[in-house]
């Protein structure tokens, strides 16, 4: 179903390259990924059945998520499924929100654009129930703010490494 997809598009203004060492490289993706927390990157091995284990660490208390990468086409596209997990990195039901769907689908495709780069993320219910779907729209508003943000301070980052 497409209207069960939370798309995000935006153009940044350097080379493909490095917008993808934005999403590909540890320090860099925990600088954006999960603003206004600190995120720990405990592992990340960007390749076909590669994983990215992630905390996410917010007054005094960790959230935990588990990103397995499905599809990984270098400077081109990522893909991975994404779930809660416990601090084992065992995939757990969301523990913040009821109803959240098991697993979730990241689809990140990057492309030229005049000189920059273009991203199109596109996340969204992996066999989930249509209640879980329902859960996943009801929050679909807010996912722009986390997102929008996040690419905001890869802007920031790309400047930098421009500079």
């Amino acid at each position: 179903m497409s209207d069960s997809a939370f798309v995000i598009e935006r153009r940044f203004d350097a080379p493909r390259a490095l917008v993808w060492r934005t999403f590909t490289e540890k320090d860099l993706l925990a600088r954006w990924y999960g603003p206004g927390v600190e995120t720990v990157i405990h592992e990340l091995d960007v390749r076909p059945g590669g994983v990215w284990k992630n905390e996410m660490r917010m007054g005094g208390r960790s959230s935990f998520e588990r990103m397995d990468y499905t599809e990984v086409e270098d400077g081109v596209r990522l893909v991975w499924e994404h779930v809660n997990a416990d601090a084992t990195w065992a995939a757990i039901p969301n523990p913040m929100v009821p109803g959240w769907p098991k697993a979730l689908l990241a689809e990140v495709d990057f492309a030229d654009d005049a000189g920059g780069t273009r991203v199109r993320l596109r996340w969204s219910p992996r066999d989930a129930t249509a209640d879980e779907i329902a859960v996943f729209q009801a929050a679909m508003a807010g996912f722009g703010r986390g997102w929008g943000s996040g690419f905001d301070i890869i802007e920031e980052i790309l400047a930098e490494l421009q500079a």
